[in-house]
């Protein structure tokens, strides 16, 4: 009878264990290895959104187009293609776009940025501006929506590194600018909805500590942070000219966001340079939530050198932080490039290597001839088939084209003889880095974009808008049809 007790007894034991170990949450796996940066080119003033199963990126350009990355992991998005979500050739706004940020209200995408006048110096025609996106897809397509702008700000206007900020029910948009003679300055006006200012900027915070001077007076880059109830602004102080452009904070801590006095800032920054890992002038950064909530991490530009400045030099890394004990955040300090970290947590899926070409006409892909190696083999459609003469790895230039590689010959897409005549035939080509084998994609409708040659302007076409394997691929002038239309699938 004590045997059979002791052996129930055991079982019920290994049965409360058993279930103790199945009840308790599993710990989310870490997301794909990534290394910084996330991006090489043209990686300033980053801003990166995990929505929706994927991570979309969008970053300084200083020219007239706007380009946005989109990836599963955040590992994916230093290949991951460039595609063109905005162009504009407005005098008054059709260059040197800064700082976009993208925000979701009301089931639309509100893309916020600065642009300047067209063949005017730089940077007093800087001014504030928002689209809107037509539907729920962070690429857009998108429409110009208003000028964000101010009759105190000055000099006529002049505001940059426009972000939202939500508060007690409330929409405000902080900036960076100039009132009654200050410094540059973080500024706060309220907004009756994401695109309408509905009362006058005021400052909340001018460069007065030591650190927020050098090399010149600059508060800029506010970005809004919310933690257990507590809300946070990050901004960007001292010159980006030097490499001590860095971060620091402010806790709202009164009753109206549009007071100075509501805001404490901290003494110190929260987030400088690495001189032992190569990191200089860490700022301009946005926020992002782990797939699976449970992480905060920063995305930040740097450079990797001392004297790099203000230019394309820098490029976009992210990080984890983490909390302190009394309820602020810990950034720690900027990785050095190239160390391996792991990634977000609750990424699940795999880490894209190339894309395929679908046409919105014929669901076919565009394919390689025969997988061919040699210079001059044509480019047609095909069954989609999941061979590597369907697949393309997608090259940003750095200067709002990439380049098309196929995986099965390492050669690139390229229009024949640099032609700009209708009906040119488009082909493989070793790479001569030239416009005629560089391509603009561009969004058409939400999930669609079409192929842009650089050197002729015009798109890739399915011959005669043909269904069958073997239909030519050629340029041809844009007539916004589904035969002009591609799909990016990631591999």
């Amino acid at each position: 009878m004590t045997r059979t007790r002791t052996w129930f007894a055991l079982v019920i034991a290994l049965f409360a264990l058993l279930c103790t170990t199945l009840t308790q949450p599993a710990t989310a796996a870490a997301g794909q290895t990534y290394t910084n940066p996330v991006k090489s080119q043209k990686g300033a003033d980053p801003w990166l959104q995990y929505y929706d199963g994927n991570y979309y990126l969008i970053t300084t350009t200083f020219t007239g187009v706007l380009t946005m990355r989109k990836s599963p992991t955040l590992a994916g998005i230093s290949a991951a293609p460039s595609v063109q979500v905005w162009s504009d050739t407005t005098p008054s706004r059709g260059t040197n776009i800064w700082a976009p940020e993208i925000h979701l209200f009301n089931g639309h995408w509100y893309l916020y940025y600065s642009a300047g006048q067209v063949g005017s110096k730089c940077c007093d025609s800087q001014r504030t501006h928002v689209l809107e996106s037509v539907g729920t897809d962070p690429m857009g397509p998108y429409v110009y929506k208003n000028i964000l702008t101010g009759s105190n700000l000055t000099p006529g206007g002049w505001l940059i590194d426009a972000s939202v900020l939500q508060l007690n029910g409330n929409l405000y948009l902080l900036g960076s600018g100039f009132i009654n003679g200050s410094p540059q300055s973080l500024v706060i006006a309220p907004l009756s909805n994401p695109y309408t200012i509905s009362g006058s900027f005021s400052v909340i915070s001018t460069p007065g500590l030591s650190w927020e001077t050098q090399g010149n007076l600059v508060n800029e880059g506010p970005e809004a942070l919310y933690h257990n109830g507590r809300t946070f602004i990050t901004f960007s102080a001292s010159d980006c000219q030097t490499p001590d452009y860095k971060l620091g904070q402010l806790e709202y801590t009164g009753t109206d966001p549009l007071l100075a006095s509501s805001w404490t800032k901290k003494s110190t920054p929260v987030f400088q340079r690495n001189d032992a890992a190569g990191v200089y002038g860490p700022g301009h950064n946005g926020f992002f939530t782990s797939p699976d909530g449970t992480e905060n991490w920063i995305v930040y530009h740097a450079n990797s050198s001392a004297t790099a400045g203000c230019g394309n030099a820098r490029t976009t890394r992210a990080q984890k932080f983490t909390w302190n004990a009394d309820g602020t955040p810990n950034f720690g300090t900027p990785v050095a490039t190239g160390t391996s970290l792991a990634g977000p947590s609750g990424e699940t899926a795999a880490t894209p290597t190339s894309y395929t070409l679908v046409n919105r006409n014929s669901g076919k892909c565009l394919d390689l001839e025969n997988g061919s190696s040699a210079d001059g083999a044509n480019v047609r459609q095909w069954s989609c088939n999941g061979a590597d003469a369907q697949k393309w790895r997608i090259e940003d230039q750095g200067d709002d084209t990439s380049r098309l590689v196929n995986v099965a010959s390492g050669k690139v897409l390229d229009v024949a003889d640099c032609s700009s005549a209708d009906g040119a035939d488009i082909r493989q080509w070793s790479w001569l880095n030239n416009a005629c084998q560089k391509f603009r994609m561009v969004v058409t409708d939400s999930g669609w974009v079409r192929l842009v040659n650089a050197a002729s302007g015009k798109v890739a076409d399915v011959s005669n808008c043909g269904t069958a394997d073997g239909t030519d691929v050629r340029q041809w002038t844009w007539l916004n049809n589904a035969c002009q239309q591609w799909q990016l699938k990631a591999n």
